[in-house]
């Protein structure tokens, strides 16, 4: 059975959500007050509607009611999204996502039992000054303010060596998760992954590691 979700205030964020949802298969009600946003994802969402998501009774004549999850992305106007995400609760919705653009928009909404709380300003800021401190990285996710995960293009010297020659765990304390090989399939390139590899795997050039260890050492293998 597929999922329901509603994604309620479709800026760029709810937009990218609503989008990259229904790629997935999801069944996705998608809710604005305005009517070129509304528009703009009716072609690929499951119902696009125009409605006040203040209003209770609009809601569910919708059936939002019956949502798995309610995506909550009115992060501009912070009554608006705290009133709603209120509503939401008042109809049963257990699983509730929701924007903030400020910390303490952010504590009021955990407060009311919002399940998580996002920062898409803040984490793509983040994202982009990784990406000119750190350039080597392709992706990093942090787990701590001490561990990461992150992708790295296979260094020069690793190519043609296997996992075991390569000694990642003994040389720099950090672990080998994954590695993402680009392959041609039917003259089309898709990405094959490799999870948990052997020690007796070879690196190949065009090679992205997924790596996991403290900040300190994965910098020092980086650099």
């Amino acid at each position: 059975m597929k999922r329901q979700i509603a994604v309620i205030g479709l800026g760029r964020f709810g937009y990218s959500v609503a989008k990259t949802l229904s790629e997935s298969g999801s069944e996705i009600i998608a809710i604005d007050r305005e009517e070129e946003k509304v528009k703009a994802v009716s072609d690929f969402v499951t119902y696009a509607v125009q409605l006040d998501a203040m209003d209770e009774k609009a809601l569910r004549s919708v059936g939002v009611q019956n949502v798995d999850t309610a995506i909550v992305s009115i992060g501009e106007k912070i009554e608006a999204s705290i009133l709603v995400v209120m509503i939401l609760k008042e109809m049963g919705i257990k699983n509730i996502i929701a924007k903030a653009v400020t910390p303490l928009h952010g504590r009021v909404l955990e407060n009311i039992g919002v399940q998580r709380v996002v920062y898409p300003e803040r984490d793509m800021g983040a994202r982009i000054a990784h990406s000119l401190t750190k350039p080597k990285i392709l992706e990093e996710l942090e787990l701590s303010q001490e561990y990461s995960i992150v992708e790295l293009p296979v260094p020069k010297e690793f190519i043609g060596k296997s996992v075991k020659e390569i000694q990642l765990r003994t040389r720099y304390g950090v672990n080998l998760i994954a590695v993402k090989r680009k392959v041609i399939e039917k003259e089309k390139t898709k990405d094959v992954w490799n999870v948990n590899p052997l020690p007796t795997d070879n690196m190949e050039e065009g090679d992205v590691l997924v790596l996991i260890g403290s900040n300190e050492n994965l910098a020092k293998l980086i650099e």
